[in-house]
C-alpha cells in the first residue's frame, strides 16, 4: 500500500494518539477511537478527532491500519488483544523505545508479519487530548522499525500513515533505535530534569528565579513531561540511557573539578580543557539536522516590538505572509506587567530587507 489508509483505529487517545488522528482526518481519512478510559475517549472525538468504538470485540475488520498509542510496557498485550479482535488488516505502535514492545510481542505469540514498531520523534511537555495538534508531526522524523517477518505491504502501509501525518519515515531496526533515542531524546530529559530540580524551593529562594532567562527556560522545558510515562520510557530503555548519561555526568564532573581547583588556587589553570568542552559543544549543536531533517542553515533573527494585546502576533505573521517571508522560528521575549513584548524571528538572510519594510509600513519599530 502506497496510498495513505483510508481506514484508521487508534487505540489510545493521549497527545500522540489525538494529534495523529487529527491529523488523518484532515486528510479525508475514517478514524476510529479506543481508549481504556471513556472520558478520554470522548473528548478526543469532541475535538472532532473520530468515532469512538466502545468495544474492539464489536470491531473486527474496522481498519486498515490500527495504531497503538500507549507506552511501552502496554503495547504487547495491545497488539495481542487487537490481533485477536482482528480489527485492521495492519498493526503499528508510536512507543518511544522498540525492544520492549517486540519482545513482549514475541513472548505473546503475536503475528508479527502484520506488525511494524513505530516511532514520531514528535511531542509536548503537555499530555492528553486537549493538547493534541494536528501539525504535531509535521516535517518530524517517523521511525519505522520492521522486524524480519513484517511483510513489505504492512511495510508500505505504516509508511503512508507517517507520510499523511505531515512526518518524515525513517526505517531502522528495533536495537538501533534504542540506542539512538537513548542519545537524542531519553538522556537529554534526564538532563533537562535535573538542572529543574535544582530550582526547588528548598534550594533556591524565589527571588532568585526573578533573574531566569531564557536559557534556564530553553534547558528546563522538556522536564515538565509526565513522570509517570517517562519513569516507563527510561525503564524500558535503561541501558543506553544510563551510557549516555554517565558519558554526560563524566564531562560535567570533569568541569566541576577544574572550576573549584580553580577557584582554591585563584588561577584559571583549567580554561583550556573548560573552553574545549565549550568548543565540543558548539560542534555538536552545528550537526543537529535543520527543520524536516535537512541541513541546518544559518538564519538571521530579526527583533521586532510587538504590543501585548489579542491578535499582534497573529498580525505580525500576515505581514509576513503577504510579502513572501517564511519564518522558520519564532522565539518571544516577554517580561510579565510590561504593554510590550520581544518577537524574534529567524528567516533566511536575503529576506530580511522585504520583512523590514513590511514591519515598517504595519507600524512596527525596527532598527536598519
Amino acid at each position: 500500500m502506497t496510498h495513505a489508509p483510508g481506514r484508521v483505529l487508534i487505540a489510545g487517545t493521549g497527545l500522540i494518539g489525538t494529534s495523529m488522528a487529527l491529523a488523518l482526518r484532515a486528510k479525508g481519512a475514517e478514524v476510529w477511537l479506543s481508549d481504556a478510559d471513556g472520558a478520554t475517549a470522548r473528548l478526543a472525538a469532541d475535538l472532532g478527532a473520530g468515532t469512538v468504538v466502545d468495544d474492539l470485540r464489536d470491531a473486527k475488520g474496522i481498519a486498515d491500519v490500527a495504531v497503538l498509542a500507549m507506552p511501552p510496557a502496554a503495547v504487547g498485550e495491545m497488539l495481542a488483544y487487537a490481533q485477536e479482535c482482528a480489527v485492521a488488516d495492519v498493526y503499528t505502535d508510536v512507543a518511544s523505545v522498540k525492544v520492549l514492545p517486540v519482545l513482549r510481542a514475541r513472548t505473546l505469540g503475536c503475528h508479527l508479519e502484520t506488525y511494524v514498531p513505530g516511532h514520531p520523534l514528535a511531542g509536548r511537555e503537555r499530555q492528553g487530548p486537549a493538547a493534541a495538534q494536528a501539525d504535531l508531526f509535521l516535517g518530524r522524523t517517523w521511525a519505522i522499525c520492521p522486524l524480519e517477518e513484517t511483510s513489505p505491504e504492512a511495510i508500505g502501509a505504516v509508511t503512508a500513515l507517517a507520510i499523511a501525518c505531515g512526518a518524515d519515515p525513517v526505517t531502522t531496526d528495533p536495537e538501533t533505535h534504542d540506542r539512538w533515542v537513548a542519545l537524542v531524546s531519553h538522556a537529554p530529559h534526564l538532563v533537562a530534569v535535573a538542572m529543574a530540580a535544582r530550582l526547588a524551593p528548598s534550594r533556591v529562594p524565589a527571588d532568585a528565579l526573578r533573574l531566569a532567562g531564557q536559557g534556564l527556560r530553553d534547558v528546563t522545558r522538556i522536564a515538565a513531561g509526565d513522570s509517570a510515562l517517562w519513569t516507563q520510557i527510561l525503564a524500558a530503555n535503561a541501558g543506553p540511557v544510563a551510557e549516555v548519561v554517565a558519558a554526560v555526568a563524566d564531562d560535567l564532573t570533569e568541569v566541576a573539578r577544574l572550576l573549584a581547583a580553580d577557584t582554591a588556587t585563584n588561577t584559571a589553570t583549567g580554561t583550556r580543557e573548560v573552553t574545549a568542552l565549550l568548543d565540543r559543544g558548539r560542534a555538536g549543536v552545528a550537526r543537529i539536522p535543520g527543520k524536516h531533517g535537512g541541513q541546518q542553515r544559518n538564519f538571521t533573527v530579526v527583533q521586532v516590538v510587538i504590543a501585548d494585546r489579542p491578535g499582534e502576533l497573529a498580525r505580525l505573521f500576515n505581514a509576513a505572509g503577504a510579502v513572501r517571508v517564511n519564518i522558520e522560528d519564532v522565539r518571544i521575549e516577554h517580561s510579565p506587567g510590561l504593554p510590550v513584548g520581544v518577537a524574534e524571528l529567524s528567516i533566511r538572510p536575503n529576506e530580511v530587507p522585504a520583512l523590514l519594510d513590511a514591519m515598517e509600513a504595519g507600524g512596527w519599530p525596527v532598527r536598519r
